[in-house]
């Protein structure tokens, strides 16, 4: 069985035994540490997605931590005297895929979706009102434009 993991802004296809280089996670050598942002779980043609595997997580024991390579970014302009150079080297932790469980670990995902239908439900069901003037010179002016509606369609009927 394999999974997608999103862990350090990537996603990552994993299965049993597969070593990884992620981004750099707060867990020491040898430690235990777990994934429960799995987006997707398959096996052949049996593909879960979304809330079927909102329960799912993979466990990873971490097997070193290191920096990579020296990226060297270099920046010019030609005919204005400008150079720079940079260098950048990437922290990671390596871990290695000890399970893929199908349940287990988000089971606190249910209730907050719950929670959120309800608040807008709460908000449809409640018609918004107006609010009102908030001084006696907003309030005339705000009745002024009605007025003068009313009294050109009556200068209109007049005419006719």
């Amino acid at each position: 069985m394999y999974a997608v993991i999103k862990t350090g802004g990537k996603q990552y296809r994993v299965q049993k035994g597969d070593v990884l280089r992620i981004e750099k996670l707060d867990a020491e050598v040898g430690k235990k540490v777990t994934f429960d942002n799995v987006l997707m779980l398959g096996e052949g043609a049996d593909i879960k997605v979304g809330t079927d595997v909102a329960k799912a997580n993979v466990s990873a024991v971490v097997t070193d931590e290191g920096r990579g390579k020296k990226v060297i970014v270099f920046k010019k302009h030609r005919r204005k005297n400008y150079r720079l150079t940079q260098g950048h080297r990437q922290d990671y932790t390596q871990v290695e895929i000890t399970k893929v469980a199908a349940t287990g670990g988000a089971a606190k995902a249910a209730p907050k979706a719950e929670v959120k239908s309800e608040a807008k439900t709460a908000s449809k069901a409640a018609p918004k009102a107006k609010a009102a003037p908030k001084t006696k010179a907003a309030a005339k002016s705000a009745a002024k434009p009605a007025a003068k509606k009313t009294a050109a369609k009556a200068k209109k009927a007049s005419e006719e």
